[in-house]
C-alpha cells in the first residue's frame, strides 16, 4: 500500500516562556491520502493554525512524528503549498507577478514561471486580470489569485487555513465550487480548515473534529455524499444529520 500523502502521529505542541507553560496539541493523528480532500474544525484557538505552521515546517513540534510523501525528515519547508487565512497579497505586484511569487523564491527562470501563470491563469477564468494589481480586485478574486500562487508553489498537497472565512455568503459559496473544480483537475491532497461546519461538509472526504485546547481528535467522521459535490446536497438527509452531530459536538467544547 502507497504511504499517505501526510501522516501525522502523536504530535504535540507546547509553548514555554520562562516559567509560562501552554500545552497547544495533545497527541494529535491524522492522514491524508493521495489526492483526498481533508478538513479540521475546532474551536476558535484551539491549535488548527500550530498544527498548520508545524506540517508546513514554520514552527517545530515538541514530540511526534509527521510524514509527508513517507518521509518524516525534519526538513518540511516547500513540501506543501500553503495558504494561510489572509491572502497576502502583494500590492506592487501585478495578478501574474503574484501568482509566480513562490516560483521566484525557487529561481525559477521568469519567462517559464510568468507562461506557467498564466496557462494557469487562463485555465481558471482569471486571464483577463493578469496585469491588474490586487487593490483593484473584490475579495474573492483576490482569494482565487492566492488559492492559484499556492497550487502553483505545489499542487500535489495544500494546506488551506480558513481561505474564505471573510468573505460574504454567495461569493463564499462561489470560490467553494471553484476551489473543488481546482482539486478535481489536479488531484490534490488537501488539508482545510474551517469554522463552518456545511464548508467541510461541502467540500470534505474526511472531518476531523478537535477539541478545545490543548487539542485532540474527538472524532474522525467521513463524509458519505456524491461527487463531484454541489450545494444541493447539503439538504440530503445524512448531510443535515452530519451537521447536526457536528455542531452539536463544537459547541460542548465551544463552552469549555
Amino acid at each position: 500500500m502507497d504511504a499517505p500523502k501526510l501522516l501525522v502521529q502523536g504530535v504535540t505542541k507546547t509553548f514555554q516562556t520562562g516559567r509560562q507553560r501552554l500545552d497547544v496539541l495533545a497527541s494529535i493523528d491524522l492522514a491524508v491520502a493521495e489526492g483526498e480532500f481533508v478538513s479540521l474544525i475546532g474551536p476558535s484557538g484551539c491549535g488548527k493554525s500550530t498544527l498548520f505552521n508545524i506540517i508546513a515546517g514554520v514552527q517545530q513540534l515538541t514530540s511526534g512524528t509527521i510524514a509527508i510523501d513517507g518521509d518524516a525528515g525534519t526538513e518540511r519547508a516547500g513540501k506543501s503549498g500553503y495558504m494561510p487565512q489572509q491572502p497576502l497579497l502583494l500590492p506592487w505586484r501585478t495578478v501574474e507577478k503574484n501568482v509566480i511569487l513562490g516560483l521566484d523564491v525557487r529561481r525559477v527562470p521568469r519567462k517559464k514561471a510568468s507562461y506557467a501563470a498564466y496557462e494557469l491563469l487562463k485555465r481558471f477564468g482569471l486571464a483577463e486580470f493578469a496585469r491588474h494589481y490586487p487593490a483593484t480586485l473584490s475579495g474573492g478574486m483576490r482569494q482565487r489569485v492566492a488559492l492559484l500562487r499556492t497550487v502553483l508553489f505545489n499542487r500535489s498537497f495544500l494546506l488551506l487555513d480558513e481561505p474564505f472565512g471573510a468573505l460574504d455568503a454567495l461569493t463564499r459559496l462561489s470560490c467553494q465550487m471553484w476551489l473543488l473544480d481546482l482539486w478535481h483537475e489536479f488531484h490534490s491532497s488537501v488539508l482545510f480548515i474551517t469554522h463552518d461546519v456545511r464548508e467541510a461538509i461541502l467540500l470534505s472526504d474526511r472531518v476531523y473534529v478537535l477539541s478545545a485546547r490543548p487539542a485532540r481528535v474527538l472524532r474522525v467522521v467521513d463524509i458519505d455524499l456524491p461527487r463531484p459535490r454541489q450545494p444541493e446536497h447539503l439538504a440530503l438527509p445524512q448531510a443535515v444529520q452530519l451537521e447536526q452531530e457536528l455542531m452539536s459536538l463544537l459547541l460542548k467544547e465551544q463552552s469549555i
